[in-house]
């Protein structure tokens, strides 16, 4: 069931109906039921595999938090990673192992297995539950229900935000009464995603996908043009689904945390991961980064810590070389954006803000952020060389052809400019005035109606 589809609409009205009719206590009964059959909707047989880890992580977190010897606790932590680590190497990597060692010369079989949908983002969650309460950042979770529905929210059950147990676990015990200006944010932000869905991001499929799939009757000039849009592309599905997440829950009362802030305006690398999944980023930063010493170690090695985070990071992401190239190109990013810094310092430079220079910084960082997503996007890593390398080549002069007509293509450069002026200026809409409210949610769910790409397609993060 995706968030652009007639049944989730039908589900999520007869969903937050019932949430309000029933009593508060009884309320996570219907969020589990209700997710359980949001996710079944995909592949049913994987909800054991869910529910198997659920168990697991529960008990886990239960024997870490009443268990005091400190090894003893560890123990119980190990097997709690082990565990949603090891499912996640079975189904989403041990093919792509397989492979290498048979290119290597080995014999080994591969498995007939699909990935199950949302795998490493719930897997994750889950880690982050057991990693607090070892570290007694959180309580453990006595009632079984409410774990499991802090795990299966379907809001953002498939592809986040990735939350922590501090921010979301307390909200599921509360009494969360109808409140009008509450919903009409959250309808808001769910009209809004939608909107970058299904007008945006679903249309410039229609040109990014086809020159992606034939890169070798595509000239540079289209190569170079879809990548751009790409980058728009990834941005407004991924973030249009967390908007719908968000906004879905919100409707409910319950606060999920923001996972975009305008990446595309950033003035740096670094500070495009501060705004870009920033779920993911902040778990790689607390659970990974900062055990590793983060920077706070000889300047070597924190260089090193930056660069095997944003490999795992890319690994992440896909069993495949070229996310572990995306990752990695990010790495050498940022790595090269702290030797430039440290360089400037040293030699006294001093970094006043300045319009032109603010400009200047966030088109070098979309050129850099849109090179990497190549890799990506590319169907493999052969064809994404192929692509830089034509790209790079800077032959422009031949002609650019795309699936669509000049007229789609200016209303995709249009769309992209609404949302990046809607971005800058107006971080959010006014709720208050009933009937300013009203005149922006039909209208966004109007164009969606009459500009939207309307063809079931999933979410890109759904495959991860």
């Amino acid at each position: 069931m995706v968030f652009n589809s007639l049944q989730f609409l039908l589900f999520y009205i007869l969903v937050t109906i019932g949430y309000f009719l029933l009593p508060s206590r009884c309320r996570w009964i219907l969020l589990l039921g209700a997710s359980i059959y949001f996710y079944v909707a995909f592949v049913p047989i994987y909800i054991l595999i869910l529910g198997g880890t659920i168990v697991i992580d529960y008990l886990a977190g239960i024997y870490i938090e009443k268990t005091l010897d400190p090894k003893r606790r560890k123990r119980f932590l190990i097997l709690s990673i082990i565990t949603n680590v090891g499912i996640l190497c079975v189904f989403k990597y041990y093919n792509f192992f397989v492979g290498n060692i048979n290119e290597l010369g080995g014999h080994m079989l591969y498995l007939k297995i699909l990935l199950p949908i949302g795998l490493s983002f719930h897997t994750f969650q889950a880690m982050s539950y057991t990693i607090e309460v070892y570290r007694g950042n959180q309580k453990a979770e006595r009632h079984f229900g409410i774990y499991a529905v802090y795990i299966m929210f379907y809001p953002q059950l498939v592809a986040g935000p990735i939350e922590r147990p501090q921010n979301v676990l307390h909200q599921f015990h509360k009494e969360h009464r109808f409140n009008l200006e509450q919903f009409k944010s959250g309808l808001m932000q769910m009209a809004f995603g939608l909107f970058k869905k299904v007008v945006i991001a679903d249309r410039i499929s229609l040109l990014v996908d086809p020159v992606y799939a034939n890169p070798h009757q595509s000239s540079a000039l289209s190569l170079a043009v879809a990548t751009c849009l790409y980058s728009f592309q990834i941005y407004c599905d991924f973030s249009g689904y967390s908007d719908i997440g968000i906004g879905a829950a919100r409707t409910m009362g319950i606060d999920l945390m923001t996972n975009f802030r305008s990446p595309y305006l950033s003035r740096s690398v670094n500070e495009f991961w501060t705004r870009w999944h920033i779920s993911l980023s902040t778990w790689f930063r607390d659970y990974v980064y900062i055990p590793l010493g983060g920077n706070r170690v000889p300047v070597p090695r924190w260089f090193l810590n930056l660069f095997i985070v944003f490999l795992i990071s890319g690994f992440w992401h896909g069993a495949n070389w070229t996310f572990i190239i995306w990752g990695a190109l990010h790495g050498v990013f940022l790595i090269v954006e702290i030797i430039k810094n440290i360089l400037l310092k040293k030699a006294g430079y001093s970094f006043r803000p300045n319009v032109l220079k603010s400009i200047f910084q966030v088109i070098i960082t979309f050129i850099l952020v849109s090179f990497a997503w190549i890799f990506f996007r590319a169907a493999d890593i052969h064809s994404a060389f192929y692509i830089t390398q034509k790209i790079l080549s800077f032959n422009l002069s031949g002609p650019a052809n795309f699936a669509i007509d000049y007229f789609e293509l200016a209303f995709i450069v249009g769309t992209i400019a609404f949302l990046l002026l809607k971005e800058h200026f107006f971080t959010g809409f006014a709720m208050r005035n009933n009937i300013l409210f009203v005149c922006l949610f039909a209208g966004l769910l109007l164009s969606c109606y009459l500009f939207g790409v309307f063809n079931d397609k999933q979410f890109i993060y759904f495959q991860f």
